[in-house]
């Protein structure tokens, strides 16, 4: 490889570089970008919405829902075995 060709992808590396660079900065200032994802948010909001009224309407659980309960389960359960090993104490003691 001669110098001539590392001295050329140096500066294709380079231009290209600048021209993503120069490509990115008007998408970050294009309003009509800005546009599209405050739609593409607020659409995603309305889907979920509709989504949790759906299942609502059908009386089945949002995934947040079943996590919510798989925690107080876990809560539960933790306290159980507390309980549990409070009376093999107690019964040792004995």
């Amino acid at each position: 490889m001669s110098m001539d060709d590392d001295e050329y992808r140096e500066s294709l590396r380079a231009r290209s570089e600048q021209a993503i660079g120069e490509l990115a900065q008007t998408l970050l200032d294009s309003q009509v970008l800005e546009n599209a994802v405050s739609a593409a948010f607020g659409a995603r909001e309305k889907a979920i919405e509709a989504q949790h009224a759906a299942l609502s309407a059908l009386n089945v659980p949002a995934a947040g829902d079943v996590e919510r309960l798989e925690r107080r389960l876990r809560a539960l359960s933790q306290r159980l075995e507390e309980v549990e090993d409070e009376l093999d104490r107690l019964r040792r003691r004995n």
